[in-house]
């Protein structure tokens, strides 16, 4: 792993995401700077992913290990061919859910322009097309494949409004711009299209049933050796500095309470993600309640338990990872 530089201070622009917002934009990304932007999942921060130089910024803004591999957005399935190489079935999950939060694994293309930096130096890469209308506009706009992890410090809670940006990463980037809550408020699932069936890397915003009733059959486990195939695979991941207590079906003196159907008494310190227990909905309030909760100062966040099926299984995973020791 190489030492990462400390990027030089500077104070992030925010910008509306409006026409004028978004030229701005793109224009800092073709020149190699960093812009954070919206998309349905949690907020990107995103480089020209053709530019070894601009890639390693993301790099050093998040202090994100260059061994983990980037996801690069583009505007279209056409576009994507020309980076990867999509089989039968890869082919078939595009056409179902792009554009939207599905990444897919394929097999790097002979002429692809993404970079070896952004994949890690492998020969495989990660791709999506975004759903979301400044996302779209942005890599429209700027004409070049965006690498864009989560903007936030590597390891710490995903982003979903325009704030948490700031709080994270302030005097690390160009600008930021703000299209309000991102609709989804979990990361894309990533799926692997390499040798044999398709593989699920990472749960998310797509449920493992949604996708194994477009394939037609079930998705396979990660290998071994895919541990750091994808983003979001590290043990510890999504971590906000209080400790978390999962499973808790009470909560105990000086913890705050993250809850799902109300398990745990009303407070201040405590937020339900969904009191009509609506996955969904729980989905899309995680990040923002696990921040909320962080701000307040507890040591221990204490977890309701959460139901595994559709949504709960990306929920689920957040929340281990959240949980795991830390390096």
């Amino acid at each position: 792993m190489k030492p990462l530089l400390e990027p030089p201070a500077r104070t992030l622009v925010r910008r509306a995401a409006d026409p004028k917002g978004i030229a701005e934009a793109a224009e800092i990304l073709t020149k190699g700077g960093l812009v954070a932007f919206p998309t349905e999942t949690v907020y990107g921060l995103g480089a020209d992913a053709t530019s070894e130089a601009a890639v390693g910024r993301i790099f050093a803004a998040k202090g994100r290990p260059d061994v983990n591999p980037l996801i690069a957005h583009v505007p279209s399935l056409d576009v994507a061919r020309a980076q990867g190489e999509f089989s039968r079935d890869a082919s078939r999950l595009a056409e179902a859910f792009w554009p939207g939060p599905l990444t897919l694994v394929v097999p790097v293309a002979r002429g692809t322009s993404v970079c070896a930096r952004a994949r890690a130096g492998r020969d495989t890469i990660a791709l999506r097309v975004p759903a979301h209308p400044v996302a779209v506009a942005l890599v429209t706009a700027a004409g070049l494949p965006i690498a864009a992890p989560s903007a936030n410090r590597s390891g710490r809670v995903s982003p979903v409004t325009a704030a948490h940006v700031l709080d994270d990463l302030d005097g690390r980037v160009d600008l930021v711009l703000d299209g309000g809550r991102c609709p989804e408020g979990l990361e894309s699932t990533i799926v692997a299209c390499l040798d044999g069936p398709p593989r699920l890397l990472r749960s998310g915003a797509v449920s493992r049933a949604a996708i194994e009733a477009a394939l037609g059959f079930a998705l396979a486990e990660p290998t071994v050796a895919e541990h750091i195939l994808a983003p979001g695979m590290l043990a510890s991941h999504y971590a906000p500095r209080a400790h978390l207590h999962l499973g808790a079906t009470e909560l105990r003196d000086g913890e705050a309470g993250l809850d799902f159907g109300g398990t745990f008494p009303e407070g201040t310190h405590v937020r339900d993600l969904s009191p009509a227990r609506d996955l969904e909905e729980a989905a899309r309030n995680l990040f923002l309640y696990l921040r909320e909760l962080d701000a307040l100062g507890y040591e221990v966040i204490a977890v309701a338990p959460i139901p595994r099926e559709g949504l709960g299984e990306a929920i689920n995973d957040r929340l281990a990872r959240a949980a795991a020791p830390r390096p």
